[in-house]
């Protein structure tokens, strides 16, 4: 399955790229995050709050994947 996962806000700065492309067995959009999580600078999609969409919805982490799907991991936006 191949994926396009992309990073926003604080999450791109993080990371140091704005996007990339996956390719595994993704059920979830949380065994992408797993996944991504793994790697050494990645840390930040462990977080507690982390927001997500597939195919700009927003989703909650159990949603599931198909093939050529996009994935979005974004900070909580907070504000006053």
């Amino acid at each position: 399955m191949n994926i396009t996962v992309k990073f926003f806000a604080r999450y791109r700065e993080a990371v140091g790229v704005d996007s990339e492309r996956l390719v595994g067995d993704f059920a979830t959009v949380n065994d992408v995050r797993a996944v991504l999580a793994a790697r050494e600078g990645f840390e930040v999609l462990n977080e507690q709050n982390l927001m997500c969409a597939r195919n700009e919805d927003l989703c909650q982490l159990d949603e599931p994947l198909a093939d050529g799907d996009e994935v979005a991991f974004f900070p909580t936006v907070t504000g006053g």
